[in-house]
């Protein structure tokens, strides 16, 4: 991919993952959000390209710039060291690329899942005012309730696929929903559906089931 089409991609305020791919090569991404990113490139390689591009420019940026002298060099790697995560070595036809591997600890099978809806179950895996990041584990053939988000929400389908206004996304795939969509994804039939979700807000369920909720809690939006 040239440079040129690397930055018209950047322009195009239509592609919200680019725009993710972008944030990831500069470092602007916080673990979970890169975990998820890395896991993609690793999945599906046709944006491969697209990264080494931005890199690329990133790096020319970098050569123009003075370095600046590096004061306390061995304290810092010291503590560059001892604040790595230790690499977890994936198992075969993991379900979790290396990255997110790392970040979860354990294989999907270890993990202690929690009901969240009939339907779906959930491993969260940190949760923060910024926001969580969970593992979410969707039987075959279920429709997620309708709902919308208050931020962004931004999903990579590692098992299964599912399907919503926006489109289809199978294993590999990147989901981003903001507040100006409502949806009811769809998981396909005959194999459960498993992904990762990395939200920066709460959702919030809108159709049958939502307003059910805001009568019982007094909501209005």
């Amino acid at each position: 991919m040239s440079a040129i089409s690397t930055q018209d991609r950047l322009q195009d305020p239509a592609k919200p993952l680019d725009a993710l791919l972008a944030a990831y090569c500069v470092g602007a991404l916080d673990r979970p959000a890169h975990a998820l990113v890395a896991s993609h490139l690793l999945l599906n390689p046709k944006n491969r390209r697209f990264v080494a591009a931005l890199e690329d420019l990133a790096a020319g940026e970098v050569e123009r710039v003075e370095p600046a002298p590096l004061s306390d060099r061995d304290a810092r790697l010291a503590a560059v060291f001892a604040s790595a995560s230790p690499i977890v070595a994936p198992a075969p036809q993991s379900v979790l690329p290396a990255p997110l591997l790392r970040l979860v600890g354990s294989e999907i099978s270890d993990l202690r899942w929690r009901k969240k809806i009939p339907g779906v179950r959930e491993y969260k895996i940190s949760e923060s005012i910024r926001g969580e990041a969970s593992l979410l584990w969707i039987s075959g053939g279920s429709r997620v309730p309708s709902h919308t988000h208050e931020g962004s929400e931004v999903t990579l389908v590692l098992q299964g696929a599912f399907s919503d206004v926006t489109g289809r996304y199978g294993r590999g795939d990147i989901a981003i929903a903001d507040a100006d969509l409502d949806h009811r994804p769809m998981t396909s039939d005959g194999e459960d559906c498993i992904c990762f979700a990395v939200t920066d807000a709460p959702l919030r369920l809108t159709g049958p089931v939502g307003r059910i909720l805001d009568r019982f809690f007094g909501r209005t939006h």
